[in-house]
């Protein structure tokens, strides 16, 4: 049987043999499913293949240890997900690291170990007995770190005498210390039998403690795979232009892409037609990046606003709307060497949030004057739409122009990109 539960529902000790854990759903931006491919996930054909040849090992009675590494949302739980789906026949067990519990010893380690605590009685009594004080069902003194990891592994050991076991820790790097020592340690002592330990964890993180385990990399996605999955996740009409500035600036990375798309308003993926000011930014994240903009030079912030009004970063047009503004090519290395953007080939912002910041931090006054900047070397219906975004007011003659673009603008980008003009 699969149950289906929320992870802020679950109670701590409730975690059991598969169950599947999902995020609580989002509110800004919506979440969207990974798809899956004919083999897999999309685009992770080498990594569904280790943890197709993992399971193998483990039903054939040999442990296994592997070390899932990514950014994130390089698609690790997606991939925790696919392990589980292709585990017929295996108990898995899992649990999700929680920032909210790093200082809670143990709290991993009794979500792994819950549904087996029957089985207490059968370790050796240190074992047993050093288990019993870590899950605070027996008073004592604090548990010996080794026995703790002794115990867990004979504990998973009786378990798998049943049937092959695999234990999963997603978002390791969240995981209380005293749980990933022991996680670690059972991955280093495993000597056999239908066990597996898999952990996944972005890089730089327990880097001591699991290092020399086998690893598996999710890197970034091809730009092909990733064209796919953004097509997968936008409804309404998407731009050509815009969906290459969406996969230039994931990098590759699937929740970034994801992430974007679902960001974005109608009729910026329909034609461009859209601005990065009416994202909204968590308090935290624009004052992040409001810290990092401050001390580049004026010109560099100014480049650096260009960028973010053009919605398809045409590298052409955004330098010659520069150089009308002042801004020199030696300009830009401010702001690539503090790690923002990058202007080798195509324009594209290093983080997928930092357009938006750079957009919403800047006065209307640096944004008017961008956009008139621009409106003076764009084509004729995007002229038109930094025009209007440049007018301090009303205009009659202004408002024509608007009205003239309109059926370029749906025969390109149909009736969302329509509506930007209106």
């Amino acid at each position: 049987m699969t149950v289906t539960v929320f992870r802020r529902e679950i109670p701590r000790g409730t975690v059991i043999s598969d169950i599947d854990v999902l995020e609580a759903p989002a509110t800004t931006p919506p979440e969207i499913p990974y798809p899956p491919a004919g083999h897999g996930l999309l685009g992770r054909r080498d990594e569904c293949d280790v943890l197709d040849r993992l399971v193998a090992g483990v039903r054939a009675g040999h442990s296994q240890v592997l070390v899932l590494r990514g950014e994130a949302g390089a698609g690790k739980t997606a991939l925790l997900d696919y392990l589980r789906e292709r585990a017929a026949g295996c108990q898995v067990i899992r649990a999700a690291g929680a920032e909210s519990e790093m200082d809670l010893p143990f709290a991993a380690l009794h979500q792994l170990c819950a549904p087996f605590l029957d089985r207490l009685g059968l370790l050796p009594g240190p074992q047993r007995d050093a288990l019993g004080v870590a899950f605070g069902m027996r008073d004592g003194a604090e548990p010996d770190r080794f026995l703790v990891g002794l115990g867990f592994m004979s504990l998973l050991s009786e378990a798998a005498a049943d049937r092959p076991l695999i234990c999963v820790a997603d978002a390791a790097q969240w995981l209380d210390e005293p749980s990933a020592r022991a996680l670690a340690f059972v991955a280093r002592h495993l000597a056999g039998g239908p066990v597996a330990v898999l952990m996944a964890a972005r890089p730089g993180r327990l880097e001591r403690d699991l290092a020399g385990l086998p690893e598996l990399v999710a890197g970034g996605l091809a730009d092909g795979d990733a064209r796919v999955l953004l097509f997968s996740a936008v409804t309404g009409r998407l731009d050509e232009r815009v969906s290459d500035r969406i996969v230039a600036e994931a990098h590759g990375n699937p929740g970034a892409l994801l992430e974007l798309a679902a960001r974005m308003c109608p009729e910026e993926l329909a034609g461009g037609f859209g601005l990065p000011g009416a994202v909204t930014l968590a308090a935290p994240v624009e004052e992040s990046f409001r810290e990092r903009l401050a001390p580049l030079p004026e010109t560099t912030r100014r480049l650096l606003l260009v960028a973010a009004a053009e919605p398809t970063l045409d590298p052409v047009l955004i330098w010659q709307a520069a150089g009308a503004l002042g801004v020199r090519s030696r300009d830009v290395a401010p702001a690539a060497e503090a790690g923002l953007i990058e202007f080798g080939g195509p324009v594209r912002f290093r983080d997928p949030l930092a357009r938006f910041a750079v957009y919403r931090t800047a006065s209307p006054q640096d944004r008017q004057s961008v956009h008139h900047a621009l409106a003076a070397t764009a084509d004729p219906d995007r002229r038109a739409w930094h025009r209007g975004q440049a007018a301090p007011g009303p205009d009659e003659e202004l408002a024509a122009e608007l009205e003239r673009a309109v059926p370029a603008a749906r025969a390109r980008g149909g009736l969302g990109a329509d509506g930007a003009f209106r």
